[in-house]
């Protein structure tokens, strides 16, 4: 964390803390100056930071921040009385270009790096949630593949059920044939049985001639 980003940070804390509203001028209480409220402390592209308190937070003079204005490298909100007016994402940039600029070189190419860093910072955090979104991807494929599985052998287990209940049916069926003609015989027997005694009680009542006979 750089020197910028720690006052940036310490800045937001202390709006937090103060309920999240705080007016900021470049010139406070000047003519034509429009008071701007800070309601939105977490939002980093909010302009809430006058050119005068975003100078004493990056240690330099407002002029350096005219100075990127005119350049066009850094363009603040304009209030309704022509005030500039910084978000914490803008003083970030003007912290690095002025690091850039410390170390010898150019705007021009101070304005490349800086581009190319936040591209970096975007990519990899693009990256990020490509690999969140495969991770994520991956747990839901995993957890298709166990939901899968578990359906195919609740499906074994209902057919091992199935089968199982076909070949009890089928024992079930062919005793009961079996029975059927156990009992079919025993008629047949019982029949027998009524016939012979059907005639022998025929003979003793015709007595003896009829035992005779």
């Amino acid at each position: 964390m750089t020197a910028v980003d720690e006052r940036l940070r310490v800045l937001g804390t202390r709006r937090r803390k103060g309920g999240g509203r705080q007016v900021v001028a470049d010139n406070p209480g000047g003519p034509g100056d429009s008071k701007l409220d800070d309601d939105r402390p977490d939002d980093v592209d909010h302009p809430s930071v006058s050119m005068g308190r975003a100078a004493e937070i990056l240690g330099v003079r407002p002029a350096f921040l005219r100075s990127l204005d005119n350049a066009g490298a850094l363009q603040p909100h304009r209030t309704d009385g022509g005030h500039r007016r910084y978000s914490r994402r803008q003083l970030t940039l003007a912290g690095r270009l002025r690091e850039l600029l410390d170390t010898g070189h150019t705007l021009a190419s101070a304005q490349t790096i800086a581009d190319l860093e936040d591209r970096l910072v975007v990519s990899d955090r693009a990256r990020e949630r490509a690999d969140d979104a495969r991770r994520e991807a991956d747990d839901a494929r995993r957890e298709a593949d166990d939901a899968r599985r578990r359906a195919e052998d609740a499906r074994r287990e209902a057919d091992d059920a199935r089968n199982q209940a076909t070949e009890a049916l089928d024992t079930a069926r062919s005793d009961l044939r079996h029975r059927a003609d156990e009992l079919a015989r025993a008629r047949e027997q019982l029949d027998d049985a009524r016939g012979e005694i059907e005639d022998l009680t025929h003979r003793l009542r015709a007595g003896p001639e009829g035992r005779r006979a």
